[in-house]
Formats: C-alpha cells, structure tokens, sequence
C-alpha cells in the first residue's frame, strides 16, 4: 500500500514518534515478554507511564495477574535483541530463553543489553478501543550506559 492509498488521518499518525521497548511479566513464573512501542511517561510523583497492550494478547493477562510489568528501553546497539521477540516458541519456551537477562527487583525479566529499563507495578488501566492502557508506577530502574533510545517511525498510524 503506498502513502497515497492511506487515509489523511493514517498519514498524520503515522508521524507520530515512539520508541521500542521489551514489555516483560511473569506468567507462571516464566517470563513472557512482547515489542511494545505504545508508551509514555504520564506522571512525575510517584514516576509512572502507561503501556498501551492489544485485547486479547495473553500479555495483558499476564500482566493482569502478575501486577508487575518491566520495560527494557532499547537503542540502536540494542534493537537486534527484538527479533527473538517476534518468534513464535513451543512449549515452555520463551523469547528470553534466546536473549540475556536478569530479574528486576520486583521479578519481571529485563534484558541485560538494553539501554536503561524500568521496573513497574500495575496501578490501574482504561480500556481504549482495540487495546487496555496499563498504568504502572515506577518502582526501580536503571540507565545500563549513555546513549539514545530508538525511535520508531509507522507510515500508517491504524496499524502496526
């Protein structure tokens, strides 16, 4: 589909900027992780953002259940690290199987290579159409080096 066959208001989305992130729980004690880009700092006391998650991905159960997220913030030398997170696993296997990683202090997996990450406790959600807004209150985190973060850039703002 090229940028003409796309909606005024897909167009202008499509400008608006995010980042790449590793959103991470705990599902059954295994870690379950997916490449988020719908992500904002939304308050400064106590620090907290929100993570937009699809209805129906069983992250958001997970997260639901655990009341902890973790989010690795990626940058350039970092973004290799997502293409584990776009591989479908069987059994017990998960992207962190293929990926370095340690706990956050309050359990979610961060990947050890990423730029800086967070470790949050779920606060409350609003449900937005086609996804659920996590809200999390920043309870940890850490900046692994200097650096920028990636910033992703969609050409049609309806759909991934």
């Amino acid at each position: 589909m090229s940028d003409s066959d796309l909606s005024p208001v897909a167009q202008a989305l499509g400008r608006v900027p995010t980042g790449l992130y590793i959103v991470s729980t705990l599902a059954d004690g295994r870690p379950l992780g997916f490449v988020g880009s719908f992500l904002v700092q939304v308050g400064f006391e106590p620090p907290s953002i929100c993570v937009a998650i699809g209805k129906g991905r069983a992250h958001l159960d997970a997260i639901r259940a655990a009341g902890r997220f973790a989010v690795s913030i990626l940058d350039e030398e970092s973004s290799k690290l997502m293409g584990a997170f776009f591989k479908k696993y069987e059994g017990d296997e998960t992207a962190f199987d293929h990926v370095e990683n340690e706990a956050a202090p309050g359990g979610p997996p961060v990947l050890t290579g990423a730029l800086a990450w967070l470790d949050c406790r779920v606060s409350g959600e609003h449900d937005c159409g086609d996804h659920v807004v996590v809200f999390g209150e920043v309870t940890d985190g850490a900046r692994a080096r200097e650096g920028d973060p990636s910033v992703h850039l969609r050409k049609n703002g309806l759909a991934y």
